[in-house]
């Protein structure tokens, strides 16, 4: 499928880019699709949580009353749950949470979600592009120009720019990635992809058969 190339200012340049069907046109898997921004989000994820139990609790180990006789229950620590201070009962501890995926999959999960982009012509590819200054207003007039003011927009470049990326970092709703980052929670958790016209054959390189 070809796609037509736009100017920053919103014009059509007259070029056409060829979309490659291995890539933009296969069978979705909607399973490989959410295996992979399963363990994006699980790869994101700190795992620094912790509680103390009873043995991280800092008291005196003194038994506190005696073994019968006081009509209650036996107790033998302060540091017991179930007295206020002690310690929590199988609590959270650190632990990472990331898990293996076969790189086949992970492949097949972001030419998945290119596929949806496209056909949900959620696809615009732009020539390619840089800022002299980082400036938001540089940003925000080039999402007005493209008419591409949607809740979420992802911007694919061939290499990173650093002035490009400081001027959308203010903006909520807006992400800049290269090529070589593009991710399938990316893709989907887009509205819009603006993909610059030098990443479709980097983008062909790294996903392609």
């Amino acid at each position: 499928m070809k796609l037509a190339v736009y100017k920053t200012t919103g014009e059509e340049t007259g070029r056409t880019v060829e979309l490659r069907d291995d890539i933009f046109g296969v069978e979705p898997n909607d399973h490989a699709i959410y295996l992979d921004v399963k363990q994006f989000l699980a790869n994101s994820r700190q795992g620094t949580h912790k509680s103390k139990e009873r043995a991280d609790i800092v008291g005196s180990t003194r038994k506190i009353k005696r073994q019968k006789g006081t009509g209650t229950a036996r107790a033998g620590s302060i540091k017991s749950p179930i007295f206020r201070g002690g310690g929590r009962v199988f609590g959270p501890r650190p632990r990472n949470y990331g898990f293996k995926l076969n790189k086949k999959v992970k492949q097949i999960a972001r030419k998945s979600a290119l596929t949806y982009k496209l056909k949900d012509k959620s696809i615009m590819i732009i020539e390619d592009f840089q800022f002299e200054e980082p400036r938001t207003k540089n940003m925000v007039d080039l999402k007005q120009n493209l008419n591409i003011d949607e809740k979420k927009v992802l911007f694919v470049l061939n290499q990173s720019n650093k002035n490009v990326y400081l001027s959308s970092r203010n903006l909520p709703g807006v992400k800049v990635v290269t090529s070589f980052e593009l991710s399938t929670y990316d893709i989907m958790n887009a509205s819009k992809l603006a993909i610059d016209e030098s990443s479709i054959g980097d983008i062909g390189e790294n996903f392609g058969s």
